[in-house]
C-alpha cells in the first residue's frame, strides 16, 4: 500500500519539522513513498533543506484555487496533513486549501489544530475560534458523497508550543525572569514542538484497510505537555534544569505584546494567537493536561519542561554563566 504525503506551511516550523520527520526518521521514512512540501514561500531556507531531504516543493498561491486542486492532483498524494500558515489570512487561505483538497479527492487528511479553540470566545479570541471553524470544514467533508476527502480524518489540537517560551530568553538571560501574561494562578501545560511533531508523523505514516490506521482514524487528538503548571511552577522548573535561579513575572497583557512586538520576527496573526492563548489561561481554561493520546500513538511521554530548558539551557541561561562553565572546563 503505496503512501505519498502533501505537508502544507513546510516553511513554518511546525510543517517543516512534520515533513523532515517523515524524511529522516527511518520509523517513519520506511512506511511512506514520497513527500511534497506546499510553500507560500518556496524560496525559503526550510523549503530548500527539504529538497536536499528529497521533498518536492510545491508553491501555494492563494486565491488560485483551481490551480491548486490541479497541483494537488498531479501530485498524486493520498494523504496530505493541513498546517494553517502563519499568515494575516490564515482562515482564508486555510479554508480554500480544505475546500481545495475536498475537490482533489484526497483521502486521508490530518488538520492541525489548537487545543483550547473549543474554548475560545469568537469576540474575545478570534484567531483561536478559528481553529474550531476550520475544524469544522475539514470534519464536515465526511458526510459530502461526493468526494473521497473525509473518508480517513484525523483533527490533531496541539496546545501552547513550550518553544513558545523562547520569546523570552532575553529577559532569562539578563535578568533571571520569565515574564507571562497568565495571572498567578491559573495553569497551562506547555507542550514541545518535536511532540507534536511526532504524534503527526505517526498518524501521517500510519495505515490500514480505509487509508490511515485505525488506532488514528476518525480521532480528535488532543495534546498537551505533562505538566500543568502556573507560571511560577513553570520559573521553578527552570531554576532547577538551568542550575540558576528564575523567577516569574505576571506582566500585563499590554505589556506582552510590546514585547512580543520588539523581540518577536512572528506574523501579526501569530502574535495575537499567543495573547489570545495567554488571555484563556487567564480565564482559567487550560487547567488541564491531555497526554493519554501521545502515549496510545507513541508508546511514550510527552517532554518535560525541565528537560525543555535543558535542551535549551544556551538560550535561558545568564551569558556570565557560560562563561563560567567554559573556563572551568578549560581549567580542568
Amino acid at each position: 500500500m503505496s503512501r505519498k504525503i502533501c505537508v502544507t506551511a513546510v516553511d513554518g516550523q511546525t510543517g517543516f519539522l512534520i515533513a523532515e520527520l517523515l524524511l529522516t526518521n527511518d520509523t517513519f521514512s520506511s512506511k511512506i513513498d514520497a513527500v511534497v512540501g506546499l510553500s507560500l514561500h518556496p524560496n525559503d531556507g526550510r523549503c530548500k533543506e527539504l529538497g536536499k531531504l528529497g521533498a518536492k516543493i510545491l508553491p501555494h498561491h492563494p486565491g488560485k484555487e483551481r490551480e491548486m486542486v490541479k497541483a494537488l492532483k498531479d501530485t498524486g498524494a493520498d494523504t496530505i496533513c493541513v498546517v494553517p500558515p502563519a499568515h494575516p489570512d490564515k482562515y482564508d487561505i486555510t479554508a480554500e486549501l480544505i475546500d481545495a483538497t475536498k475537490r482533489a479527492n484526497i483521502p486521508n487528511v490530518c488538520f492541525l489544530s489548537s487545543a483550547g479553540c473549543d474554548f475560545a470566545d469568537p469576540k474575545k479570541q478570534p484567531r483561536l475560534h478559528e481553529f474550531l471553524e476550520l475544524e469544522q470544514l475539514v470534519l464536515a467533508t465526511k458526510g459530502d458523497p461526493k468526494t473521497a476527502t473525509g473518508h480517513s480524518p484525523v483533527v490533531i489540537r496541539a496546545g501552547f508550543y513550550a518553544e513558545n517560551l523562547l520569546l523570552y530568553a532575553p529577559q532569562a538571560q539578563k535578568e533571571g525572569i520569565l515574564p507571562l501574561p497568565v495571572g498567578k494562578d491559573h495553569k497551562f501545560a506547555p507542550i514541545a514542538l518535536g511532540d507534536v511533531s511526532q504524534v503527526a508523523a505517526y498518524v501521517l505514516s500510519g495505515k490500514g484497510p480505509n487509508g490511515f490506521d485505525d488506532k488514528h482514524r476518525g480521532q480528535l487528538i488532543v495534546l498537551t505537555g505533562p505538566m500543568l503548571a502556573t507560571g511560577g511552577e513553570l520559573a521553578t522548573a527552570a531554576s532547577q534544569a538551568l542550575d540558576t535561579e528564575m523567577a516569574f513575572e505576571n506582566i500585563s497583557a499590554r505589556e506582552a505584546k510590546r514585547v512580543l512586538n520588539s523581540q518577536s520576527d512572528s506574523d501579526e496573526s501569530e502574535k495575537q494567537y499567543l495573547l489570545e492563548y495567554y488571555s484563556l489561561v487567564r480565564e482559567g481554561k487550560t487547567n488541564y493536561i491531555s497526554t493519554l493520546a501521545f502515549h496510545a500513538v507513541t508508546g511514550t511521554k510527552p517532554q518535560e519542561p525541565s528537560e525543555f530548558f535543558k535542551v535549551y539551557a544556551k538560550e535561558f541561561q545568564p551569558k556570565e554563566q557560560h562563561v563560567a562553565k567554559r573556563r572551568k572546563v578549560d581549567g580542568h
